[in-house]
């Protein structure tokens, strides 16, 4: 039986991450808070906090998001 992924059946949002250096991201509600050391991205429970040097949003789609800079912590926060 075919089973669809669990990010879509449950509006989760789906992350990955190359080193420190990109965040893709999808399923999110939109940008928050937008700065060179902090971003803050709505998600359907909660938020995502990024901290770190030099994040630039390279692309931004209604529900994907690209993240690129020195990241240095990824936070959920309920």
């Amino acid at each position: 039986m075919l089973e669809l992924p669990k990010d879509l059946v449950l509006d989760l949002p789906r992350l990955v991450v190359i080193g420190q250096r990109e965040l893709y991201l999808e399923n999110h509600k939109g940008i928050i808070e937008y700065g060179d050391s902090c971003i803050k991205i709505n998600l359907s429970r909660g938020l995502l906090e990024i901290e770190g040097e030099g994040l630039e949003i390279k692309l931004i789609m209604p529900d994907e998001v690209t993240i690129t800079g020195l990241i240095n912590c990824l936070r959920f926060v309920e």
